[in-house]
């Protein structure tokens, strides 16, 4: 989820601030007895939403709250940047076990909050002992979403390599198509396969974050690893390679222009109907919506990586829980556990959180709620049919800096300006040197 983070692009600090009731709330210290409200919200797609809900929330109960939205790829600096001011937020969020080890000092336990008793499994929450210290609020999941029109017309051509979507079941099926739709790309009105695959900073945490969780799901699962390990093998690199060649080679663009191409041109590329594949996440579709898509054009495949593909379900996680700081004073502590109890529980913040923000929550009282979103219909579809969901294991990336070395160390070797070694070493060295560093 995140990300997620997806829109604010190149903004240096804060991309959306919102204020509710008078300019002077969100006081950690407040000597008002009703407390008030400083969220530090993580998803930039979400930033208005999020001070529209907390208007209401202040026109109902007097409590004001303050939403500050960090810019994409800044959350880390932001909040520690935030937290070391005199009115530090009383409500912050973590990407996992990892980040949550940084700032665990500062949480609060929420064991006693209505946000926890509504968990339907309660053992997704971060606890230290009995102590809940960070609660998931959004399920995402991503894969591979594709055309369903495109890939139609592609099943009608003469020597198709499937005759229905329902049969790319495996990576190598999966590249049979891609390569033969790249063949194809004139008779189908296509640029590429698959959209571009941008190293922008709108772009690149798809392939250096998500992309690359899937050789450490695999990894993980076949060690058995269950916390952040000191050291990792790579075991799966050769399937990350592959799955990455595909995205490079069947592409709309060409593999030397990568380093600028941005989220909003694979967005644009898909929604367009010049790729068929376009690898993201439930959260993309209010982008495509906007682009003009309607629900019955797309799809969503898992990211299949050759190991165990029969089983592979969808990617689905969360990498956004809620922390309540427990160094704002009593009466802002209460403040905000009440505030989310209430965008939990109330009518108005279940309408916000499922149609608006467009999220898919952990919570009981989200039962009943039925999602307008088709890629969440994918993903509900795709947990009931008796497969495995891959897991969110890069919210135990060791730091961004491990991240963006990958990154830059995938880009070079897209552009051919460096090799797949250096991609290698990026992931499976540089892992152990970030893990000292931040330990």
């Amino acid at each position: 989820m995140n990300r997620t983070w997806k829109k604010a692009i190149g903004i240096a600090a804060i991309a959306a601030m919102g204020l509710t009731g008078l300019a002077a709330c969100g006081n950690s210290g407040s000597s008002d007895a009703k407390g008030s409200v400083f969220f530090l919200n993580f998803k930039p797609e979400a930033a208005d939403q999020w001070v529209a809900l907390a208007k209401k929330y202040t026109e109902e109960t007097g409590v004001q709250v303050k939403v500050q939205t960090a810019a994409s790829g800044t959350y880390e600096q932001t909040l520690k940047s935030e937290l070391a001011k005199s009115n530090p937020p009383t409500i912050f969020q973590v990407n996992g076990p990892v980040g949550l080890a940084t700032w665990k000092d500062n949480t609060a336990d929420l064991s006693d909050t209505e946000m926890y008793k509504q968990l339907k499994d309660p053992s997704i929450a971060l606890k230290d002992g009995d102590k809940v210290e960070a609660i998931p609020y959004v399920m995402e999941t991503y894969g591979i979403i594709y055309n369903k029109d495109l890939l139609k017309k592609y099943t009608e051509l003469p020597d198709a390599k499937v005759k229905s979507a329902d049969e790319i079941n495996s990576f190598d099926k999966l590249k049979e198509v891609a390569d033969d739709m790249q063949a194809h790309k004139a008779e189908l009105g296509i640029e590429g396969a698959f959209t571009s695959a941008g190293f922008d900073s709108s772009s690149d945490w798809r392939f250096k974050t998500h992309l690359a969780n899937i050789p450490l799901y695999y990894e993980f699962l076949k060690d058995n690893v269950k916390e952040q390990p000191a050291t990792i093998k790579g075991t799966y690199l050769k399937n990350f390679k592959n799955i990455f060649d595909m995205y490079i080679t069947d592409s709309t663009t060409d593999r030397t222009a990568l380093s600028s191409k941005t989220g909003d041109d694979a967005n644009s590329e898909f929604a367009l109907g010049k790729a068929a594949f376009y690898q993201n996440g439930t959260w993309a579709w209010s982008d495509l919506e906007k682009a003009g898509m309607k629900p019955d054009q797309v799809g969503m495949l898992p990211i299949y990586a050759g190991v165990d593909d029969a089983k592979e379900g969808l990617a689905t996680g969360s990498e956004n829980y809620l922390c309540i700081n427990s160094d704002a004073s009593e009466a802002d502590q209460k403040a905000s556990k009440d505030f989310l109890n209430w965008v939990i529980t109330s009518d108005t913040g279940i309408k916000a959180l499922s149609e608006d923000m467009g999220f898919t929550t952990p919570f009981k009282t989200f039962d009943k709620v039925k999602s307008d979103n088709p890629l969440v219909e994918e993903a509900v579809e795709d947990s009931n049919s008796g497969k495995t969901q891959v897991t969110w294991n890069f919210t135990m990336m060791p730091s961004e800096e491990w991240k963006n070395q990958l990154g830059s160390a995938m880009l070079a070797y897209a552009q051919g300006t460096g090799n797949w070694d250096a991609v290698q070493k990026a992931f499976v060295d540089n892992w152990a040197t970030e893990y000292d560093a931040t330990h």
